[in-house]
């Protein structure tokens, strides 16, 4: 089996997962990790993909899906790459008024500290007068909570935002 990076974009509407995932199935295609979500009055969808022929026929699949429902899509052939052990163990919240540069400052200041990002999501919301900006972001702090509280805490008064930092505890199985 061959993996491949599958991008999906359109606009939102009823069926789009339905569509692509069946399309997917009727290929003998296996979906490993996947994100899907609107985004804005869009929906996109992330995933990697093993398909057991070549990608001709993956695309053929996916074409009466993604011409009936005015889908973008993407195929990227990839190597097959073990997960990474990293798990996340750091929430990190932030909520402020929406401005240029919040994500660049928090993310800047992590990747200082070699924080991995695992999971980003962020949300422009409130209204035109009062424009708010949330982001929670997932991911490991190589040394823990405290040094991601340390580093964010100056992004509090020089970005205008609130920022919660929070263990994240690993379930044993």
């Amino acid at each position: 089996m061959s993996q491949a990076l599958l991008t999906v974009i359109g606009e939102d509407r009823p069926g789009i997962v339905a569509a692509v995932t069946q399309a997917l199935f009727t290929a003998d295609c296996s979906i490993g990790d996947a994100s899907m979500m609107r985004l804005g009055g869009y929906f996109t969808i992330m995933q990697i993909i093993e398909y057991p022929r070549d990608l001709g026929s993956v695309e053929m699949a996916l074409d009466p899906a993604i011409k009936r429902l005015n889908l973008r899509v993407h195929l990227d052939p990839i190597s097959s790459v073990a997960p990474t052990a990293d798990m996340p163990n750091t929430r990190v919240t932030v909520y402020g008024a929406d401005h240029p540069g919040i994500v660049a400052g928090v993310t800047g200041a992590l990747a200082a500290i070699g924080f991995n990002v695992i999971d980003l999501e962020s949300e422009s919301t409130g209204s035109p007068e009062r424009p708010l900006y949330v982001m929670v972001i997932q991911g490991y702090a190589p040394e823990g909570t405290e040094s991601v509280r340390k580093v964010v805490a100056p992004l509090r008064e020089k970005e205008g935002v609130e920022i919660g930092v929070h263990p994240i505890e690993s379930a044993v199985f």
